[in-house]
């Protein structure tokens, strides 16, 4: 028999058409596959950025009131390197007066 006898050729369309059924179900199960994984990525990774911010933002924070500090350090620090400075700090805690200076004391009312 030849390939193109008109026993071969009377079922090809129902045949191709089946077949592009199968195709058409294959291809729409790996989109809906796919994205299905793109949706669940997308989710997952969204919920990981979230969290990071929210630490991200504790840090900022935690950062900023260390900066605030070290400031207020460095501030004192340059604040010692004056004698004026120095001299009001031994007055006011260990009662240390230059020669010929009279301490003036006042009575303060206990609480």
């Amino acid at each position: 028999m030849n390939r193109f006898t008109a026993e071969e050729k009377s079922n090809p369309s129902k045949n191709s058409a089946e077949g592009a059924k199968r195709r058409r179900f294959m291809w729409i199960l790996f989109v809906a596959v796919f994205f299905g994984w793109a949706g669940y990525t997308y989710f997952n990774q969204s919920a990981v950025i979230a969290d990071k911010g929210e630490q991200l933002a504790k840090k900022q924070k935690t950062s900023e009131s260390v900066t605030s500090s070290l400031n207020q350090l460095k501030y004192e620090v340059s604040r010692l390197n004056d004698d004026e400075y120095i001299g009001q700090l031994a007055r006011k805690w260990y009662n240390i007066y230059p020669q010929g200076e009279t301490p003036i004391r006042t009575e303060q009312s206990e609480q």
